[in-house]
Formats: C-alpha cells, structure tokens, sequence
C-alpha cells in the first residue's frame, strides 16, 4: 500500500491509523492500493483520517477520541453508545460518533457519483482509541458495511478484506481518475505506481461504467465455528511477512510508503473521461456585483442567496479550451425559473466569469466573449457553463464547445 499525507490526521485516533497502514508496506504482497491521510474530499463536512483506494473498494476511516480507555465498546449505528456500560458523553455533545463517519462517507460517495468515477463500493470504517479492547456492533450494522475498531494492522486489514469486494476490480488507469476525483489537492501515483499496488491495467471504459451505489448487504448466513480463529491466524501470519519484508529492505516502514507533506497542488476532475485542471473559485453572496447586463438587472432587483463560480482548463484534440462555471442558488423555484428565462435569453448579459476580474492563468483565455453557453434549471439552482478556445476566435455554435459546455454542468464549483 502506498501511503500519501495531504494534511495532518484530525483526531488523535489518526496517528495509530497511519501506523496500521503503514505496515503494509509498499506493493500488493499484504494489500495493495492508495490510502490518503488527513485528506477533505470536496463537500465532505469533515476531514478525513484516512481515504483508502483499493482495486475493489473505497475505505472511509474517520477516527473518533475516547474520553478514556475501554474494555469494551458498543457502538450501534443508531442509538447511545456505551463504554463499560457507561453511556459516551463527549465535550461536543455526540452521543453517536457514527453519525458524523456515516456522513462523510455519502459524501464521498456522491462525489464519486457526480464526477463519474470507477463505482466501487465505499464502505466506513470508524476507528476509536486511545484504546478499546472489545467492541460489540450490531450484526444488522456489520451487513451495512461499516465496521467499528480499535486501528491495529491484524483489525484494518481484516476489514479491508471484508469490505472491499467489488467483482471487477478498478484499473490503474481509473484509480488515477478515482484519486483526482477524491483529492482536491496533490498529485496522485501514474499508472505504472499504481500497477504496483495491485491495479490491473485492463478494465471496462469509464464512460460506459455503471456509477449506481446501493449499499452493500450480505446475507446472514451460518459460519463454522472454526472459521474465526482461521482467518485470524491467516491475518497474522500475513501482517508477520510484511513486517520481516519490510525490515529487509531497510528503513522504518512508514518511511518507505508516505511521503512527507509537500505543497499541494491542484488535481484534475474527470468528467465522462476528460480531464478538467481546476483553475480557481469563487463564492459569494452579492449575485449582482458579478453580473452584467439585462442579467445584472435582474439580480439586482432580486433576492439571490449564493452565486458560485469555478473555472477548469482542459483540451480537445490537442487545443486548450478554458471553462468557466457559475452556480446561483435561488430562494425558490418560481424565481429561479424566472431568472433561468432571462439568463437563457440572447444578448441578455451574464455572470462575469472570473478571468475577467484577474483570476486569469498562464496559458488561459484572456476573456469569454463569444463562448459556448448552456443554462440549465434545476428546482431553485441555475448552472450556466461557458467554454472558449484559450487561443484564437471562438464561435458559439461550435459543435466542439457546444459539447464541452454540457460535460461542464456536472462539474463542481467548489476546489
């Protein structure tokens, strides 16, 4: 497993889930794949301990701080959670640390969904400390995938091997997309990296990929009571091997496999295979002062709750084109359809983009006149994309920007 820290772990728990990992070591030989620490993917309400990209699954490992030490831990996902028969009380009032790790990882899955990444299963792991002997999950609970625990290299990697099932694994090709998607910031392994940490090189194209997620369930079913103690033994054995390979060939194991923080830098969204470079973003409140036109007019005399620009370079048969994305956030859907009519209308104006307000970048356009533009409606939101040669005459009929301006709907305005 190769390990990359985009930031510092957000709970104490974090350091012994960076250990744990760290065992693996670099390579496939224990388990393979990419694990992200301290990493905030985009719209997720909190950072995360650790984001693991395997070749048949997505780990999402929020650690939560015990007050204290236990011996035993129950932790349901709905309901109190008790620690010696205590019931957990928190400073931050949480009696369900669950919750919040449930949270982050719908976001994750969302993201992967919007930006139509490689759909494999995103499961949670939620992992506790300072220490927990024994901790007791409800079986309905484990069938839902998450699995609660104390991070140790046996524990991590027996839920990794449970979760992460998906029948067809993810190429190195898309587990590259898959990281960019997920990490706005960083520079995620090439291909050949990634081949080494279990990747395949041959899978189905992403365009054609199905990106539904359904909620892995597994039936209840009987297990031998030996069953246990084998896959135990099985797991130590392996975490052993590891630990001699490493040692081997010299160097602490963390520092074979995590690199050092480095300063970030952007990451590329990936949108029905094409590769968009964030270029900047914007958020704010006073719609209008962005605003030209009949479109300014509008907004001026109206309540406009958020306006969210983003702009992306990418390229088309070799030529750069610069994207511009604003989001406007109306109080309901009655004066969204108003405005979407009057920003849809020829010659009426638009949202500045934000090239023009000195956000341009090297190689970029100078401006967005004579773009592409798509405005679409969507209950009380309006998108408005724009695409335009970054060098040369634009024309707004092209088929090529046409097309561009309707890949960039689903971009996001956040980066």
């Amino acid at each position: 497993m190769r390990l990359i820290r985009l930031g510092t772990e957000p709970s104490q728990v974090g350091v012994d889930v960076r250990a744990a990992l760290s065992t693996c070591g670099a390579g496939d030989s224990v388990l393979g794949g990419v694990a992200m620490l301290g990493v905030t993917p985009p719209d997720c309400p909190r950072a995360l301990d650790a984001l693991v990209v395997l070749p048949r699954g997505v780990l999402v490992v929020v650690g939560v701080d015990l007050p204290d030490p236990a011996m035993r831990l129950e932790a349901p996902l709905t309901g109190q959670w008790k620690i010696d028969g205590w019931p957990l009380t928190r400073p931050d009032g949480a009696t369900n640390p669950a919750a919040e790790a449930l949270a982050a990882t719908t976001a994750v899955a969302r993201r992967i969904q919007q930006m139509r990444g490689e759909p494999l299963p995103v499961t949670t792991v939620v992992a506790v400390g300072p220490y927990v002997a024994q901790v007791v999950q409800p079986t309905v609970d484990l069938n839902r995938g998450v699995r609660v625990l104390h991070p140790k290299p046996t524990t991590l990697l027996a839920a990794a091997r449970e979760l992460a099932t998906s029948d067809r694994p993810c190429s190195a090709d898309h587990a590259a997309r898959l990281l960019a998607v997920l990490a706005p910031t960083g520079t995620p392994p090439d291909t050949r990296q990634l081949r080494a940490e279990g990747f395949p090189d041959a899978a189905a194209d992403l365009a054609s990929a199905s990106t539904v997620y359904l909620p892995r369930v597994a039936p209840a079913r009987r297990k031998p009571k030996w069953l246990p103690y084998a896959v135990a033994a099985v797991v130590a054995v392996l975490v052993v091997i590891a630990l001699v390979l490493t040692l081997t060939a010299g160097g602490k194991p963390e520092a074979a496999s995590s690199a050092a923080p480095t300063t970030p830098r952007p990451t590329t969204v990936v949108v029905d295979g094409r590769n968009f470079a964030p270029k900047g973003a914007d958020r704010t409140e006073d719609c209008a002062k962005h605003a030209f036109g009949d479109v300014q007019a509008w907004l001026s005399g109206h309540l406009c709750l958020q306006l969210r620009r983003a702009q992306y370079e990418t390229a088309v048969d070799g030529r750069r084109v610069g994207v511009a994305v604003a989001e406007l956030n109306l109080p309901d859907a009655a004066r969204a359809g108003e405005f979407h009519r009057v920003a849809s209308t020829a010659g009426a104006g638009g949202i500045t983009a934000l090239v023009k307000e000195g956000r341009a970048w090297p190689g970029g356009p100078p401006s967005f006149d004579r773009s592409a533009i798509r405005a679409t409606l969507k209950n009380a939101q309006v998108r408005i994309t724009q695409a335009v040669w970054a060098e040369g005459d634009s024309d707004p009929a092209d088929p090529r920007l046409a097309a561009l301006v309707e890949q960039a709907l689903r971009l996001p305005t956040t980066q």
